[in-house]
């Protein structure tokens, strides 16, 4: 497996008075750490608005991180396509593999929290036709070397994306799917299916082996392996891991509940969102308390063994080309988190680069786009 981490830099309610400018201090602290670690990817998250993610800008982050770091490729998790001109993606990813030598991974998604799409002033019940329309365009304009498009909401007049691709993006480009309509969407677009675990690991296979025969059916050949990202929490100590993990996970998901608006009946009224109307169903049912027990039992956490076993059957489960762990999160003081991903990369990423042998991205082979190839 391929092995990564994500940076997310929360800052839930300014935990401890801590300011905006020391949470991304200490998380850039952890990213920038994380090639001598052995890991092999660094991720950001966009979001805006919020103490939930502070991460406007991805490509900005892994621009920086890029530079900082030789070796590491630089993921996406995700650019929220409805929030960003599709012609300004295509040119800010092109960019970024240009700058990072062929490093970027694409991930894509379509957006969740009604208070970011207020403050961009956009209609979230249109949210799935326009993500559908930009991830067309920026898919195939990363192909041919320029953006042109007339759909229903995204109209593009032929415009070249500068600095020019010099590398195909298929086989290195994911989206977020959660609902069963997503994962179909992203069959149909030809991309990797990127799981951030919110449901039963068993129901999470039974999707991917939907997908995976849809995909078949489609485009006449195996899918992409799917992505995995998860929250970590590992310590010599069992007890204290799931003493950690009850804190800061628990912690994380009622972070969730709050920036989404989880208790909120709005997920039924709004088109495109029906699936989130039954979590909230279940949230009503659990309570807020039995929801984060579920979402804890659904990540990764216990001692470096126990870490380990949890993502040997998820890949087992899944054949996931690759893992990300996300290891500060909901206030976390910055030694637990260094001590988190330290032991982690020590005694669980090296074994986990042997589960599954193959190549997670076709990042080395000669894999030009289309309109290179035409001219070349």
């Amino acid at each position: 497996m391929h092995v990564g981490m994500a940076a997310i830099f929360q800052n839930p309610e300014r935990a401890d008075g801590i300011t905006d400018y020391a949470v991304y201090q200490r998380d850039m602290k952890l990213a920038l750490m994380a090639e001598s670690q052995g890991f092999e990817s660094v991720w950001g998250i966009e979001h805006h608005f919020t103490d939930y993610t502070m991460m406007p800008d991805v490509v900005d982050f892994l621009s920086f991180v890029g530079g900082a770091c030789r070796k590491v490729k630089l993921g996406t998790m995700v650019v929220v396509l409805p929030w960003n001109d599709p012609m300004r993606v295509a040119e800010k990813m092109s960019m970024l593999d240009c700058m990072s030598d062929g490093r970027a991974l694409f991930g894509i998604g379509r957006g969740l929290a009604r208070v970011e799409f207020e403050g961009f002033r956009q209609n979230m019940g249109d949210s799935r036709e326009r993500f559908v329309e930009s991830a067309e365009m920026i898919l195939q304009g990363l192909e041919q070397g320029y953006c042109e498009y007339d759909g229903k909401h995204i109209k593009q007049p032929k415009a070249r994306i500068r600095p020019e691709p010099f590398k195909s993006f298929k086989n290195r480009t994911y989206a977020a799917a959660v609902s069963a309509e997503s994962s179909q969407i992203m069959a149909n677009l030809g991309i990797g299916v990127l799981v951030i675990p919110q449901k039963p690991w068993e129901v999470h296979a039974q999707e991917l082996k939907e997908y995976n025969d849809l995909f078949l059916q489609i485009h006449g050949q195996a899918a992409p392996r799917p992505y995995i990202a998860g929250w970590v929490m590992c310590d010599q100590d069992g007890a204290k891991a799931e003493a950690l993990a009850r804190k800061y996970i628990g912690g994380y998901w009622r972070s969730v509940v709050q920036h989404y608006e989880m208790s909120s009946d709005h997920f039924a009224t709004t088109k495109g969102y029906e699936y989130y109307s039954k979590l909230n169903e279940t949230i009503e049912q659990l309570g807020v308390d039995g929801m984060a027990e579920f979402f804890m039992s659904l990540q990764v956490w216990g001692t470096p063994e126990q870490c380990y076993e949890k993502l040997q059957d998820i890949h087992a489960r899944t054949d996931a080309c690759g893992f990300t762990g996300i290891f500060s999160y909901a206030g976390m003081p910055l030694e637990i988190g260094r001590a988190n991903q330290s032991l982690f990369a020590r005694e669980v990423l090296p074994q986990l680069k042997q589960l599954g042998a193959r190549p997670a991205f076709d990042l080395e082979a000669d894999t030009a786009p289309a309109f290179l190839h035409a001219v070349g």
